[in-house]
């Protein structure tokens, strides 16, 4: 019994036995194989890992067009441009520099250029190298008809920016240019790479995500000299960037820069009801398609240098004194906190002293005895320096310029821009460490001193005016479209970016006084009108380093006797700088003559009788 009982465990013990040994015989081989793989043969396989490999061509995607309001004439389209490049391992031995010699008299360069990016030490190399940008096709034409004397030589399609409309659209547009190494690092999550070319400024750059589109990529088998040694390739293409159409309408954009002229100075031109910039106008602006020439480094270093400061966008980019202007806000501080009853008058001897010192009046034998709408018709500095030092006080003053959207940013889409200064006693203390002084009260009470603005600033200003107290947040982008189908993508919505408590009876009165300026204040001769009845504001406004020289400012909006929906506001400066002229009053009138006549510059000019102040300058100082 015991016997039989062992008889039958001894086959199950076998069994285990003998499936150890196999595992054991297992692991012994695995071990082996490893061990042969990674140590005996270990660097005869990496040899061959490296040898073949996959080789990506990044195909780049076109950016998007660009439109005005009417979306029917891009402003900004691709056009058709090659790179040539030079794959050095497929030219025979010995032929180098005779490949090199000719491709250089197609390019119309020196060999010596194609030397430098090719050097001795990588001529035995696959890795293609690019000799020259923006070929234009007829040189691509001669370089294939003479392909079989040019081994290595290829060429890639790589459309160029090319800008329809430059001059004063310069500074709204932007350019584009190279990714630089820190712009990889802030938008490599993005799909961005180091041969990425990107928005440098203006709304190619504030949308460069949109206008970018997706690059596509095509994937060869290569070999560890580059060389491709399949014929199979994956292509994805690249998709196409979106087209935007922007609110700039091209025609005013025209008439408010030709209104202008070549005068160092800005203007814009707005909806009130919606915040749609229509026109954005700097002088001096520049030419956009320089940043796609060759000579783009040189031509950029000239913009840098040149004392006019081409480059900056004067409209959002440079604050000014307001000047006289800023008297539409204090008449609305006064107004709004019966500081001072509107009907009361001030006597205006043409000067007032405080202190030790003695302010002047612009009209030096002084106005005499004014109410609120007459002191801001004919712009008197005594009447608001007496309001401002006596009734208002610099805090209500601040707070006011604050409501109406000065010393903060106007959130317009343009990728940089100031905020201008609304200066109170604490930012003067912490500042100069100096105390506030009534007499820095008064100067801020006609928008000299430390007040600040920008143009687009005022324009908002002027907005609210319209509108009884509501600013819409500025913007250029109206609409986002698929390139392909032009299906809307994205429509941009007025969105408020103030919204003020001020009383209806408040606005109502500002806006009567501001419509009395142009028809019985300072503006009147220069702003005659019979098409559409304008409300406006002069400002001439003090400017250190310069004698007997000021900026001229004209803020307004029209038609004063439709509703808001159908007006449009103007802010509009002209620098000291220039040789003086009361310009700005006369270029607006011409801007809104051609708005609301559907005229040109010259023929608004024609219908407004400018003609004579083409060559000759009035060289009357007016508030």
């Amino acid at each position: 019994m015991y016997k039989n009982q062992y008889e039958d465990r001894l086959p199950k013990h076998a069994k285990i036995l003998f499936l150890l040994l196999l595992l054991l015989i297992f692991f012994v081989l695995y071990f082996f194989r490893l061990y042969s793989m990674q140590i005996i043969h270990g660097e005869s396989y990496r040899n061959q890992s490296r040898k073949i490999s996959s080789h990506v061509t990044v195909l780049p995607a076109q950016r998007g067009e660009i439109f005005d309001r009417n979306a029917e004439l891009p402003m900004v389209i691709n056009s058709e441009s090659f790179v040539v490049e030079l794959t050095p391992g497929e030219i025979p031995a010995g032929k180098y520099d005779t490949v090199a010699g000719k491709l250089a008299s197609y390019l119309g360069i020196s060999k010596d250029q194609i030397d430098k990016k090719v050097p001795k030490n990588s001529r035995r190399s696959y890795t293609s190298i690019p000799i020259r940008r923006n070929v234009p096709f007829n040189v691509i034409s001669n370089i294939a008809e003479n392909k079989t004397d040019l081994p290595g030589v290829t060429w890639v399609s790589k459309p160029k920016r090319n800008y329809l409309h430059t001059g004063s659209l310069s500074h709204i547009i932007g350019y584009v240019g190279d990714i630089n190494q820190d712009e990889v690092t802030l938008l490599y999550n993005q799909g961005y790479t180091k041969n990425s070319i990107v928005g440098k400024t203006g709304i190619e750059k504030q949308y460069d995500l949109l206008l970018q589109g997706k690059s596509g990529y095509e994937m060869s088998t290569v070999d560890v000299h580059g060389k491709i040694i399949s014929d199979s390739a994956i292509v994805e293409p690249p998709q196409i960037g979106k087209n935007l159409i922007l609110s700039i309408d091209s025609d005013i954009q025209k008439l408010t820069e030709e209104a202008l002229g070549q005068r160092v100075g800005a203007a814009v031109v707005l909806k009130p009801t919606t915040g749609e910039v229509l026109s954005m106008v700097s002088y001096p602006y520049y030419d956009n398609n320089i940043f796609s020439s060759d000579d783009s480094a040189t031509e950029y270093k000239k913009l840098v240098n040149d004392s006019s400061k081409p480059l900056i966008n004067r409209a959002i980019q440079v604050s000014y004194p307001p000047a006289s202007t800023f008297k539409i806000i204090m008449s609305t501080a006064m107004l709004q906190e019966k500081a001072f009853p509107s009907a009361s008058k001030v006597e205006c001897t043409g000067k007032m002293y405080y202190g030790d010192r003695l302010f002047r009046c612009h009209l030096r034998t002084g106005h005499g005895w004014l109410d609120m709408k007459n002191a801001l018709a004919q712009s008197c500095d005594v009447y608001y320096w007496t309001v401002g030092r006596d009734y208002l006080g610099i805090e209500k003053i601040a707070s006011y310029s604050r409501e109406f959207g000065l010393g903060k940013s106007s959130q317009i889409d343009l990728p940089s821009q100031v905020s201008g200064l609304v200066p109170t006693a604490e930012w003067k203390e912490k500042k100069y460490h100096e105390k506030w002084k009534g007499g820095d009260t008064m100067s801020c009470s006609i928008g000299q001193g430390y007040m600040e603005a920008t143009p687009l600033q005022l324009a908002n200003m002027v907005a609210m005016v319209s509108n009884e107290g509501v600013i819409y947040k500025p913007h250029l982008l109206n609409e986002v479209r698929d390139p392909v189908s032009g299906e809307l993508i994205q429509k941009i919505e007025p969105q408020v970016l103030t919204e003020s408590t001020i009383d209806n009876e408040v606005w109502k009165e500002v806006q009567e006084a501001m419509r009395y300026t142009m028809t019985d204040g300072t503006p009147r001769d220069a702003m005659m009108n019979r098409t559409v009845q304008i409300a406006c504001k002069t400002g001439t406004a003090e400017v250190t380093g310069y004698t007997d020289s000021w900026h001229s400012w004209l803020v307004a909006y029209a038609p004063y006797d439709a509703p808001p929906e159908d007006r449009v506001c103007v802010a509009l400066i002209v620098e000291a700088c220039n040789k003086w002229e009361w310009w700005a009053p006369y270029a607006t009138n011409i801007i809104l003559q051609g708005i609301f006549a559907h005229q040109t510059c010259d023929e608004a000019i024609k219908s407004l009788g400018y003609q004579y102040l083409m060559h000759n300058n009035n060289n009357n100082r007016r508030e």
